[in-house]
């Protein structure tokens, strides 16, 4: 059974970090790629960044670029995104899914999300 599980949200000033975990079990990370999302309270679900778990081939969202870092450990089955110099724009659900590649609208299989908030 496909799952992805995600972790590691919580409440950070700006300017702050973290480090959100998803967690994927029920099929071999290596063929497929993870898409990180974020939905905004209000606001439709965007894709923020994605990575091909075989080849290591990332992509960023213009509004996170140079900040945040999507990475993945094969053998954990996990993919990380690592999220510096917060700003409030980014305070949303994040959400992990999976897809054959980084085409964020045909992704599937989402988690419950984990929340991020960014305020001092």
């Amino acid at each position: 059974q496909v799952q992805l599980v995600e972790s590691g949200g919580g409440l950070v000033q700006p300017g702050g970090s973290l480090r959100l975990s998803c967690a994927t079990s029920g099929f071999t990370l290596d063929y497929y790629a993870i898409g990180w999302f974020r939905q905004a309270a209000g606001k439709e679900r965007e894709g923020v960044s994605c990575i091909v778990a075989r080849d290591g081939r990332t992509s960023y969202e213009d509004s996170v670029k140079g900040r945040f870092t999507i990475s993945r450990d094969n053998v954990k089955n996990t993919v990380y995104l690592q999220m510096n110099n917060l700003k409030p724009g980014d305070t949303a659900v994040y959400y992990c899914a999976l897809g054959l590649g980084c085409d964020y609208g045909t992704m599937d299989y989402f988690g419950e999300g984990t929340l991020v908030t960014v305020s001092s």
